[in-house]
């Protein structure tokens, strides 16, 4: 996920690695709680007619999830950054109206549901911090060699 490989690039995001981690986790299952409750609950036929789940998208939602996060990540470094994932995102939403597994109004939802979840994501961060009693933001990352018998490796560890 290029929401964590910038880092590897020296590209700072806006919230330190666990912060961001929670916004993707918080985001995601909302994400996916939420378009499943409406699927059930809509029972819209695709357009293929394979099933009654079309609405709305859950790959577009979950394109779209990722997409904001990058966005409100790094619009401050460049806003070309959010550009390039909402694109990728609307090609998502794209391909699956051309491939008859979904109306357009399902990949529309589909988008707003994902944008949408992502907010909730961050608008759980402070909630995430008070619960936690979280103060700094420092994180520390340790990489050791593994070396046994007949392997190698590296071993991680990250606290925060």
């Amino acid at each position: 996920m290029p929401l964590y490989t910038l880092d590897l690039v020296g590209i700072k995001a806006a919230h330190n690695f666990r912060d961001r981690t929670f916004i993707v986790a918080t985001s995601y299952i909302i994400m996916g709680q939420t378009v499943g409750n409406m699927k059930k609950a809509f029972g819209v036929e695709r357009p293929d007619g394979s099933n009654k789940r079309a609405f709305p998208s859950g790959h577009t939602a979950s394109a779209f999830v990722g997409a904001h996060i990058l966005y409100k990540e790094y619009k401050d470094v460049s806003p070309w950054i959010g550009v390039a994932g909402y694109a990728v995102a609307t090609g998502t939403g794209v391909m699956r109206v051309l491939n008859k597994r979904h109306w357009l109004s399902d990949v529309v939802a589909g988008a707003g549901v994902g944008m949408l979840s992502a907010e909730a994501g961050y608008l759980l961060l402070p909630v995430f911090h008070k619960l936690f009693r979280i103060k700094d933001n420092s994180n520390n990352l340790i990489l050791v060699p593994s070396i046994g018998m007949d392997n190698y490796g590296i071993g991680l560890a990250y606290s925060f």
